[in-house]
C-alpha cells in the first residue's frame, strides 16, 4: 500500500455487480485479463437497466467494448474501453492496494433505460445540452436499489470491503486488507413519498444519500448534463424533498448535494442541521459546468463546515467541458486549489466517481492515484495537507456528520 491512502467520496463499482459485468470474487482476486463480459454474477438483477449487455453504466454506448480509456462505465458522461487490459473497470482489490485506494462511499444507483440523460457525441463537442431523463418507478428503483444492496454484502462476503457504519471504522479499515465501503444512495427514488422504505435501507448500512441524480423525481430536480451553464436550473425541493432532508438528519444519513439543482440546494442548506457536502463535484469558476459548484454554493458549504470530493469526470474538470479524457493533473489542480481557497484546507478531499466516469489518461483507475498525488506535491502541497486531502478531511466531516 503506498503512503498516501485515500478515501473516496464516490464510486460506482456496485454498479457493475449489479449488472452482472463482473462477480464479487472477481473483485477480490483481480479482475481477469480477457474476460467475458456479463458473466459475472447477478446478471439477473437487471430490472430497470438497459439489459442489452452493450454497457455496465448509465450510457448505452458500448462500454464493454470499446473507447480510448476509461471504465465499463458511463454513469457519469464517458465510459471508454478496457484499462490496461482490464475489462474491469477501475475499481478491484489488488489495484485498489497497489494505488493506496482504502475505500470511500460506495453508490448504489438505478440507471435510466437506454442510457436517458447522457449523449457521449454531443459531450465530446461542446456545448451541449442533454434532456434530463424522465422518472424512474418506484418499484423498479426498490428492486434495483436491494440488488445493490445484495451486491455490496456479497463483496464483503468475498473479502473485497468491509462495511463501514461509523466513522471509527473506516478509520480502522483504512491502509488495511479490504476497502472501506459506505452505503449510499444515489437518487432516492427507492424511496416513497412518505419515505416508505428508508428505514429499510438505514437498517442495512445506509449512511449517506442523494436525493437526486440528474432527473427530477419525487424530492427534487438533477441538473442537466449542460455545458456551459449555471446550476440554477428547475425548482426547489418538493415537500417529500424536505421531509426527506429532516428525516436523514434524524437517522445521521449525510445528505450529498452533488446532481442537485440551485434551488433545491438553497433548501436544504436552509433545513438541514448537518454540514453541507457535496460527495463528487468540481468548481463551475475553473469549468462552468451545469453540474459543477458555483463560489456561492462553496461559501454556503464552508459556513456549514462541510466539504466537497473532486470529481474526476474529464467533462466536470477541463475548462471547455469536453469529454476527453487526454489532459495533465494541472487541470484536476487548479479546481484543488480553487476549493481551497474558498473551503479552505478542512473542507476537500476526492469523489473520484471511478467505475462512472472518464477520468484523466495520467490516472487511468485506482492503481493510478499515486500519480495524483506525485503532482499535488510537485505543486506544493505539504504532507499534512497530503493527509488531510486523502482521507482526513471525509472523516472530520462524516465523525460531525454522524455525530461521532
Amino acid at each position: 500500500m503506498p503512503e498516501t491512502v485515500f478515501f473516496d467520496g464516490h464510486n460506482d463499482l456496485i454498479l457493475r455487480l449489479v449488472r452482472g459485468a463482473i462477480d464479487a470474487e472477481d473483485v477480490a482476486r483481480g479482475v481477469r485479463r480477457g474476460r467475458a463480459p456479463g458473466a459475472g454474477a447477478g446478471a439477473g438483477a437487471r430490472n430497470g437497466a438497459d439489459g442489452d449487455g452493450r454497457g455496465d453504466g448509465r450510457s448505452g454506448s458500448g462500454c464493454e467494448q470499446g473507447g480510448e480509456q476509461g471504465g465499463e462505465t458511463g454513469r457519469e458522461p464517458g465510459c471508454g474501453g478496457p484499462i490496461g487490459g482490464h475489462i474491469g473497470g477501475h475499481i478491484d482489490l489488488p489495484r485498489a492496494r497497489a494505488g493506496g485506494f482504502g475505500g470511500g462511499l460506495f453508490a448504489v444507483f438505478v440507471p435510466s433505460p437506454d442510457g436517458g440523460g447522457l449523449n457521449d457525441d454531443a459531450m465530446r463537442a461542446p456545448p451541449y445540452d442533454v434532456p434530463l431523463p424522465a422518472p424512474i418507478p418506484r418499484e423498479t428503483a426498490l428492486e434495483v436499489t436491494r440488488a445493490g444492496f445484495d451486491a455490496l454484502e456479497r463483496l464483503e462476503a468475498a473479502g473485497a470491503v468491509v462495511i463501514c457504519r461509523s466513522a471509527a471504522q473506516i478509520a480502522a479499515a483504512l491502509g488495511g486488507p479490504r476497502m472501506a465501503a459506505v452505503a449510499h444512495l444515489e437518487g432516492a427514488e427507492a424511496i416513497g413519498p412518505d419515505l416508505e422504505g428508508l428505514e429499510e435501507l438505514h437498517a442495512r448500512g445506509l449512511r449517506s444519500l442523494g436525493p437526486v441524480w440528474s432527473r427530477p423525481n419525487v424530492f427534487g430536480h438533477g441538473v442537466p448534463f449542460r455545458f456551459p451553464a449555471s446550476p440554477d436550473v428547475g425548482p426547489g425541493l418538493t415537500d417529500a424533498g424536505k421531509a426527506l432532508v429532516r428525516a436523514c438528519n434524524a437517522l445521521g444519513v449525510m445528505i450529498d448535494l452533488s446532481h442537485l439543482n440551485e434551488k433545491g440546494f438553497d433548501d436544504v442548506a436552509a433545513i438541514s442541521d448537518a454540514p453541507l457536502v457535496a460527495t463528487h463535484s468540481n468548481a463551475w469558476a475553473v469549468c462552468p459546468h451545469a453540474r459543477n459548484l458555483t463560489d456561492r454554493q462553496l461559501r454556503m458549504i464552508a459556513e456549514s463546515d462541510g466539504m466537497v470530493g473532486i470529481n474526476f469526470a474529464s467533462a466536470f474538470l477541463r475548462p471547455d467541458g469536453r469529454m476527453d479524457g487526454d489532459f495533465g493533473l494541472d487541470v484536476m489542480l487548479r479546481h484543488f486549489d480553487h476549493m481551497i481557497k474558498i473551503l479552505g484546507e478542512d473542507r476537500v478531499g476526492i469523489g473520484s466517481d471511478f467505475d462512472g466516469a472518464l477520468v484523466p489518461k495520467p490516472i487511468g483507475d485506482c492503481a493510478g492515484l499515486p500519480a495524483l498525488a506525485a503532482a499535488m506535491r510537485a505543486h506544493g502541497y505539504d504532507e499534512a495537507l497530503m493527509r488531510k486531502l486523502a482521507h482526513e478531511n471525509w472523516l472530520r466531516v462524516l465523525r460531525k456528520t454522524w455525530d461521532e
